[in-house]
């Protein structure tokens, strides 16, 4: 007598969670997964972002004098490493409308582009004090500039992979509720936007994009 053997296989369906610019990003892959990454997205998998700004949050408005929203970074602001060879000058902002609750502010920037499956943090500032209302060339006084993913402390402007698509850079600056996170410069980029998450009471944000 023979049996016939029947082999079941079963989907693997792999779950990855990391945080970026306050959010907590998803992403399930495997077969009939109906989040399978696309085809343009394949080998680290497609991210489905979770927000993690709560909703409460206010909204205000950033300006900056160096790159409108929408609009692509000008050679000054591009980085100086990485192949490029812009100036790598700090993108200027200015605010307005920020909840009358605010104790400080930090700021982000942020690239969901990026071929890391988990996006590239290129700016972190915190403890920006709720007196100003802007940010130039120099961070104010009492101002912490974090690590970003570069390993480098403070601004590192766009440079994208030569041929990659249109990168797009959020760069938020968010209305927090205590004075300052207690954190070090030296704090993983993903732990000071999980730290930051926990505080915010507004958002502003503009989007500027770079390709070569």
């Amino acid at each position: 007598m023979k049996k016939t053997l029947r082999t079941a296989a079963s989907a693997a369906v792999a779950t990855v969670a990391v945080v970026t610019t306050g959010v907590v990003v998803t992403a399930s892959t495997g077969p009939g997964s109906a989040a399978a990454a696309p085809a343009d997205q394949s080998g680290f998998g497609y991210t489905t972002i979770r927000k993690g700004v709560p909703d409460s949050a206010e909204r205000f408005t950033v300006t900056s004098p160096d790159v409108r929203d929408g609009g692509a970074f000008p050679a000054g602001n591009w980085a100086d490493s990485f192949g490029c060879t812009g100036a790598n000058r700090q993108i200027r902002l200015s605010w307005s409308g920020a909840p009358r609750a605010t104790r400080s502010y930090a700021i982000t920037m942020f690239d969901r582009d990026a071929p890391t499956g988990a996006g590239f943090w290129h700016w972190l500032v915190w403890d920006v004090p709720a007196s100003r209302h802007g940010v130039g060339p120099q961070l104010p006084a009492g101002a912490i500039a974090g690590t970003g993913d570069a390993g480098t402390v403070g601004y590192l402007g766009p440079c994208p992979p030569s041929g990659d698509i249109t990168h797009h850079y959020e760069i938020s600056v968010y209305a927090l509720d205590v004075p300052t996170l207690q954190l070090p410069a030296t704090t993983m980029p993903t732990i000071a936007a999980f730290t930051m998450s926990g505080h915010v009471i507004g958002q502003a944000r503009i989007t500027a994009t770079a390709r070569r």
